[in-house]
């Protein structure tokens, strides 16, 4: 890794899995990628552009074409919890849902192959249902089709693997780092294959 490694932002929020990664890491965010279509006011990209005006926002992550994307060494993704947390629908990953967009961060993944891959999400990611391993071709990794059913985590762990990166995961609570409640989140970190 780069002494000052070069950050890319997909499904940016406000910036928060940003700046933690910014300060473990160091280097700098050099883009984002951020875009709410459920909110006409874009308070988020707003948030971001007023946090780091001279950082390019390049929108909705379905829209981009990645060959004109400059290249990352570190690529952050926080891709919407909507359909795998437990307070929302557990829809799942799955085409046509909101959390269904990790089917774009594959494809970014796979563009820009960063040295290093962040991905943050909520606990129901563990448990929330995936339609399917969405895999580099846009169907089951490796055309297998598993018994039983396919958990977000395991869809997420599987395509990047199938992208040619080893993974590892944990979990950690906000209350690990000192805030007043648990907030349980996933982190995964992956990194091509030896």
């Amino acid at each position: 890794m780069p002494s000052h490694p070069r950050i890319g932002s997909l499904c940016s929020g406000y910036g928060g899995l940003d700046l933690a990664v910014q300060d473990l890491f160091g280097g700098e965010v050099v883009w984002h990628c951020q875009h709410d279509p459920d909110d006409t006011e874009q308070h988020a990209a707003r948030i971001l552009a007023h946090h780091w005006p001279q950082v390019p926002n390049y929108g909705d992550i379905a829209r981009v074409d990645w060959s004109t994307v400059p290249p990352v060494d570190v690529l952050t993704a926080g891709f919407p919890c909507t359909d795998v947390s437990l307070a929302g629908q557990l829809a799942g990953i799955a085409p046509g849902t909101r959390s269904g967009i990790w089917a774009h961060v594959v494809r970014a993944i796979r563009a820009l192959h960063p040295r290093l891959v962040v991905i943050e999400n909520v606990r129901g990611l563990l448990s929330a249902p995936a339609a399917r391993s969405l895999g580099p071709g846009g169907g089951p990794v490796d055309g297998e089709q598993r018994p039983g059913p396919l958990r977000g985590l395991g869809a997420v762990l599987g395509d990047l693997a199938s992208l040619g990166f080893d993974a590892e995961w944990k979990m950690h609570r906000a209350s690990d780092a000192g805030a007043p409640h648990r907030r349980e989140r996933v982190f995964i970190l992956a990194w091509p294959a030896a």
